[in-house]
């Protein structure tokens, strides 16, 4: 089959605001030959401990992703002609229940994983991406992680569970899936319980980038510090839309204020170019909160394409 197979609904037969909801308005498909790149939903939000909703983030992303064209103008290529990409539509999930739910994730992943299509996974809270590590480092080994979020993510526990969105990042240094030394957690922001929780992630291995230590050293300087970070090593890209300041992104679980704007964070995305992506998410977008025009998952999916052009241009230009 020809690269043409796989391409968007044609908008000059079908409207924009009609047809089956996938990402792009590409296939659904689950025949993972000769396929690279696979959008994932995982409507999951048990892991939440502020403001639920996250479950529908999949769901509003793909509504919102009508509107993406294949042309990327920044960099210059058709993503879809440099990767092969499907909607492989949602995992399964068992509603209340973490551990299981990561158990179907990681199954459902690994054929995916076993094919080298790199996953770019919808969520659902943070708390699904140790599930997702957990499937890519039996592929790759531990991985370098670059988090761009307004939290670490990195507690031992929360009312007792050990697993949930404030974890995730703490059990995966602990399991062995990403390398701290090799990481980098941008964006962090907000009040805290104690001064102390800062040091948590830097004990841990990671290097650890405020809000404001990233705003004064900029997309260039803050690309050049994570690909002297990452050094090489297989790169998983997580993408909290908390990110985003609340003005531009309100539909969240955990707002923090004094945040990124969408320009600056696609600048972000854009700047980290030439990394050896092996997957990615972006997770936490809870409609319910998203207000009028549907900002919240617009910014989402736009955050997403711009991680589909990481992958898809270094497939021509590694």
């Amino acid at each position: 089959m020809s690269r043409l197979d796989f391409r968007p609904i044609d908008a000059q037969l079908i409207p924009r605001f009609a047809g089956i909801r996938t990402f792009m308005r590409l296939p659904h498909v689950t025949d993972l030959d000769t396929i690279e790149v696979a959008a994932v939903g995982v409507p999951f939000d048990t892991g939440t401990s502020y403001r639920a909703g996250a479950r529908f983030g999949p769901e509003a992303v793909r509504s919102a992703s009508v509107l993406l064209r294949p042309f990327h103008p920044a960099f210059g290529i058709d993503l879809l002609d440099a990767v092969r990409t499907i909607d492989y539509g949602d995992l399964p999930i068992a509603p209340g229940d973490t551990e299981e739910t990561y158990a179907r994730i990681e199954e459902a992943l690994e054929p995916l994983v076993r094919a080298d299509v790199t996953p770019l996974v919808i969520g659902g809270d943070h708390s699904i991406t140790l599930a997702e590590l957990r499937a890519l480092a039996r592929r790759h080994g531990p991985l370098s992680l670059v988090q761009l979020d307004a939290h670490l993510d990195t507690w031992d526990s929360y009312f007792g569970q050990r697993y949930f969105h404030g974890t995730t990042f703490r059990r995966a240094v602990e399991e062995g899936l990403v390398d701290p030394a090799c990481s980098v957690q941008a964006g962090v922001r907000g009040s805290l319980y104690q001064s102390s929780d800062l040091d948590v992630s830097r004990d841990l291995g990671f290097l650890v980038i405020s809000s404001e230590e990233l705003r004064a050293l900029g997309p260039a300087a803050f690309a050049t510090a994570v690909r002297n970070r990452v050094n090489g090593k297989p790169v998983f890209l997580s993408f909290d839309i908390d990110f985003i300041d609340p003005a531009y992104a309100p539909g969240t679980g955990t707002p923090e204020i004094a945040g990124f704007t969408t320009v600056e964070a696609v600048e972000l995305i854009r700047a980290l170019r030439g990394i050896p992506l092996v997957g990615a998410d972006v997770v936490e977008i809870s409609p319910a909160y998203d207000g009028n025009g549907q900002i919240t998952a617009l910014a989402g999916a736009n955050i997403l394409w711009e991680i589909l052009a990481l992958r898809a241009v270094r497939t021509i230009a590694p």
